[in-house]
């Protein structure tokens, strides 16, 4: 019965996983067809474009599944129409938050979030209330598998902006214009496998709360990722 159950609860846990995955695919191939509307679909001439499919490739986003949604991008008459809305509050214990979204209903895209932010202690704010204490940046994790000082000598000749050395992995921070040149010099490094490689944004300043408030904070994280229409959520929670 044991060995049952053991399989039961790892069936279940990849089940959870593969639906989390699914998830991301879906809200980075509704990113990349925002990107590539209108478009000849070449990342080459398309800064957005090809922002958005460094961040699928970050997230392991399969191939095909990239090129299937700049394909019906670009063969799209009229279609989907998305915009891009910002919302800005505070969670638990005055934890910034900015909430990115892709949204063909604006009016039912507020009221999930407002309702996220309000049924776990939060509330939403006004445009700017929060955004000016986030920077945007290229973000760049990679396990710590080469010698440490060559990564950074490497990263800093190439424009990065910060390294930070953790007992698992390395952390890069570039400017945004920058990101893909320090991605390829670590690519010509004999970089493989990026844990992170994205455009994103950082707070300034961070701040510490206790396990149990840091709990609170993040079951409102997670309740707006789970909004389809939600794609990026930022807080300043160390």
């Amino acid at each position: 019965m044991s060995g049952h159950s053991k399989w039961a609860t790892i069936h279940r846990k990849k089940g959870e996983l593969d639906a989390a995955r699914g998830k991301i695919f879906q809200k980075l191939a509704r990113e990349i067809y925002v990107a590539a509307k209108g478009t000849d679909g070449n990342p080459d001439t398309n800064p957005s474009l090809r922002a958005v499919i460094e961040k699928a490739k970050g997230q392991n986003m399969p191939k095909d599944n990239i090129k299937n949604a700049i394909e019906k991008a670009t063969k799209s008459n009229g279609g989907e129409e998305f915009e891009n809305i910002r919302y800005e509050g505070y969670g638990p214990n005055g934890i910034a938050f900015m909430v990115d979204c892709l949204t063909d209903n604006r009016n039912r895209t507020a009221s999930l979030v407002r309702a996220a932010f309000t049924k776990r202690g939060g509330n939403l704010g006004t445009d700017g209330s929060v955004s000016y204490m986030f920077s945007r940046k290229g973000l760049i994790v990679i396990p710590n598998e080469l010698d440490e000082e060559t990564v950074m000598m490497t990263v800093l000749d190439n424009k990065a902006e910060d390294f930070i050395a953790n007992e698992d992995n390395y952390e890069i921070y570039s400017d945004p214009e920058d990101f893909l040149t320090v991605k390829k010099a670590l690519e010509e490094l004999g970089v493989k496998e990026f844990l992170t490689s994205e455009i994103t944004y950082i707070a300034s300043n961070k701040i510490s709360l206790s396990e149990e408030d840091s709990e609170k904070v993040m079951n409102l994280t997670d309740v707006l990722e789970d909004i389809d229409d939600v794609q990026s959520v930022y807080n300043n929670l160390d």
